[in-house]
């Protein structure tokens, strides 16, 4: 009785022969042209994708290149060591052209390639790396222009080599070792990096930033040669992803973000689909989804609060803001279920609160505090700052991360110890914080809006709710940071003129009793 690993491979090979009979079928080959109609096809293809795909690959071609797919190839080629992300809108070929057309144009152009092809499992990739791999096989006019490429004994599905050994595939998942990947003196030299994201995997954030570090300590390092190409195909369908925690470290690698239609006028980006398909998606999936798939537009919104109640401004100068808070919601651990450590520093600039920097994540106690202490270090001279932490949180690890941190960055934090309700948490926060939403009264760093961390903490804030199992650690450290500094606000010098009484904005507690 076969196994079901035996099954698996069965039915991959039957997958790559289906493949392998479509492109035997995809071109034909003029036995009466000469040997300049052969020289003259190929010098042209080495400098024009679009003719190439329509030449060689025209089961691909079933509509017209767009501009962004024939300027993506040409990029590509002329930088050897690109970092660039396909920020395609869904359905816009962006797998097709960074697995099969531009690594093929590479080839053509006489280009060794070899390709490392990584996805969420390993099974993806090989199935993502075979769609090449049965062009090199089977493509007619390939191999009637270049030569036989197949190298029996050399030809497993995700794992192959030509026979020159010109063009090399391997294929990964994310959760395989790929340090020291090579054939002999061969290093990769084009990594393609496709469908890496999951439902669990967008859910956990801690997750998202161990696959980043991953492509930048591991991945990146095997190639070492002088071109060393990194394409990272997937469209931007949630706040925080991979590419989006990779995009803020690296802020030089380009983003080449296309979206498929205009959410006006319909007209698509690409005319392989008509203005009737887009709206028909809009009706099916619904505007939310439909937005984030195809536009890379995600808006949040929750029973209590939603993005459109932030508002985004330039940040003032911080000498300029009467006092500036900084709250630490403590999280012992760091496994992908547990809570978050947040810091929320927040500023008094007239009668706005400001959110002026932040630190939120599954990560150990000692990061976030040597986030904090690189925080006041960068403060200038002139600030008014306060740093606290929960007092019930504290004990004697909460303490020794501290003193570590001050050590090892030569900075005094002087937190101080606050106490908190023991009142219903969600009642709280809303009670709280939505009047100052609502009234106008908060403002994010517009600085801060590609930021991971903060995109976490709306996340985090429009999921407050009754029942809600997300966590709420940021907007819980917001509602304390806020409260602390309602101390410092008070009313403004044209109302006192005028006699008029205090004003009490919110759920404003303390009253200035001032003449």
């Amino acid at each position: 009785m076969a196994t079901s690993r035996q099954k698996a491979a069965k039915l991959k090979a039957e997958e790559y022969l289906k493949k392998l009979e479509i492109v035997r079928k995809s071109n034909e080959v003029n036995p009466f042209e000469t040997k300049e109609q052969q020289r003259a096809r190929i010098a042209r293809a080495k400098i024009d994708p679009e003719y190439m795909v329509e030449t060689y690959l025209p089961h691909y071609a079933m509509a017209k290149c767009a501009d962004f797919h024939i300027e993506f190839c040409n990029d590509v080629a002329a930088n050897p060591l690109i970092k660039e992300f396909e920020e395609w809108g869904r359905g816009l070929a962006k797998s097709v052209y960074c697995n099969i057309i531009e690594p093929l144009f590479l080839w053509i152009r006489g280009e060794e390639v070899f390709m490392c092809l990584m996805s969420d499992s390993k099974e993806r990739a090989q199935e993502l790396l075979a769609d090449i791999q049965a062009e090199l096989e089977g493509n007619p006019l390939l191999i009637h222009d270049f030569g036989q490429q197949k190298c029996e004994g050399d030809w497993e599905i995700g794992n192959f080599k030509t026979i020159d050994q010109r063009f090399i595939g391997m294929a990964f998942g994310i959760k395989k070792k790929v340090r020291g990947v090579r054939v002999k003196q061969r290093r990769p030299n084009l990594w393609v990096i496709d469908d890496l994201e999951t439902p669990d995997t967008i859910a956990n954030p801690k997750r998202m930033r161990k696959q980043a570090d991953q492509i930048e300590r591991d991945i990146l390092p095997t190639m070492t040669g002088p071109t060393r190409r990194l394409l990272y195909a997937n469209n931007k369908f949630a706040r925080v992803m991979t590419q989006t925690i990779l995009q803020e470290r690296h802020p030089d690698w380009r983003v080449r973000q296309i979206k498929a239609y205009n959410k006006v006028t319909y007209e698509p980006r690409w005319n392989y689909y008509p203005r009737e398909y887009y709206i028909e998606q809009e009706k099916a999936m619904g505007i939310p989804a439909a937005y984030a798939e195809f536009l890379h537009e995600t808006k949040l919104e929750g029973s209590n609060f939603t993005e459109d109640e932030i508002q985004w401004g330039k940040l003032p100068p911080l000498e300029e803001f009467k006092m500036i808070i900084s709250h630490w919601d403590i999280a012992y651990t760091d496994n992908e279920t547990s809570d978050y450590n947040a810091i929320r520093v927040w500023g008094l600039h007239e009668r706005n609160f400001w959110l002026i920097a932040c630190y939120v994540r599954q990560s150990k106690m000692k990061l976030a505090v040597n986030w904090n202490c690189q925080y006041k270090i960068g403060l200038p001279k002139e600030a008014n700052y306060l740093g606290q932490y929960e007092s019930q949180f504290w004990n004697g690890e909460v303490q020794r991360s501290i003193e570590e941190a001050e050590d090892e960055n030569d900075v005094d934090l002087n937190l101080m110890k606050v106490d908190t309700p023991t009142s219903n948490k969600v009642q709280r926060i809303i009670k709280f914080l939505k009047p100052y939403y609502q009234n106008g009264r908060i403002y994010y760093n517009e600085a801060l809006r590609a930021n991971s961390d903060t995109q976490v903490g709306i996340m985090q804030l429009v999921a407050v709710e009754e029942g809600s199992t997300e966590h709420d650690d940021a907007p819980d450290a917001d509602h304390q940071a806020i409260e602390a500094l309602e101390k410092y606000c008070t009313p403004s010098e044209s109302r006192r003129r005028k006699g008029e009484k205090t004003y009490k904005t919110g759920v404003m507690k303390r009253l200035f009793n001032m003449p």
